[in-house]
């Protein structure tokens, strides 16, 4: 398969035709990739991560992450931390590999591949892409097993991680028009939208106490399941910062 000519020579695009790949503990590269790593996180892999270890969002974020640049100038993103040694483990690696593998960030599902969305020119509609990496260390490649990317999608649980992501990269879109212009660096609506993606245990507290629920036209069962499902809550979060910072209106107000 040729390079794509405007991606690094490390990856090329994937089209329909399978790729080989296969991670196990035999294979002489296991849980290399566990080590020395930059793994950004989503605001879903936050929410799956802290379920997993059974904190509030707030301790994961104090124990497990370091603020970091995001995807443009306007809104920060975070980052997995590493162990301090000189191995910058993940810190949820055993020594028969992930402790949380059932609630592993997008980009440990995902790889070997790498996703990217755009969106349709003149549409609301998302367009992924998919990427397969060729990082020297990694002899999984070499195995005889093959995948197409729905195949990888599926095995990898990877669908509602994606709807969640999809969802993200849009509002992070909107973040890139800086809508809170003028209040500067970590102002009152950029932190009350830190909280929104990345504190969804803060934000369920705010949502309580100031009665959100109760501004908005919500079904029965969609006011439920905002109470009671974090993803559902992250979801309704999105759409109020959209509301409140004067995007796009997904929420109709009583």
């Amino acid at each position: 398969m040729a390079d794509h000519p405007c991606l690094p020579s490390d990856r090329t695009q994937l089209d329909e035709r399978p790729f080989h790949f296969h991670c196990h503990p035999q294979v002489s590269c296991f849980l290399v990739c566990c080590y020395n790593v930059d793994l950004l996180l989503y605001p879903f892999d936050v929410i799956l991560l802290k379920n997993s270890l059974g904190i509030h969002s707030e301790d994961f974020l104090q124990k497990h992450v370091i603020v970091c640049a995001g995807s443009h100038s306007y809104f920060p993103g975070i980052q997995l931390k590493m162990t301090e040694d000189t191995s910058r483990a993940c810190p949820f690696l055993a020594v028969n590999g992930c402790r949380v593998y059932r609630s592993r960030p997008s980009a440990c599902r995902t790889y070997p591949l790498e996703r990217g969305v755009e969106r349709l020119p003149g549409t609301q509609k998302l367009r992924a892409h998919y990427f397969l990496t060729h990082h020297p260390y990694c002899k999984g490649h070499q195995e005889s097993r093959t995948y197409t990317v729905e195949q990888w999608e599926r095995e990898q649980m990877l669908h509602e991680c994606n709807a969640y992501n999809d969802r993200w990269a849009e509002l992070d879109a909107f973040f890139a028009t800086n809508p809170w212009a003028g209040e500067g660096h970590a102002g009152p609506y950029q932190q009350l939208a830190f909280m929104v993606c990345y504190n969804i245990d803060g934000f369920r507290g705010y949502t309580e106490q100031h009665r959100l629920l109760n501004a908005f036209k919500l079904s029965k069962n969609e006011r439920r399941r905002i109470q009671n499902d974090d993803g559902a809550l992250l979801l309704f979060g999105f759409d109020w910062l959209e509301t409140i910072l004067g995007g796009q209106t997904r929420l109709s107000r009583k």
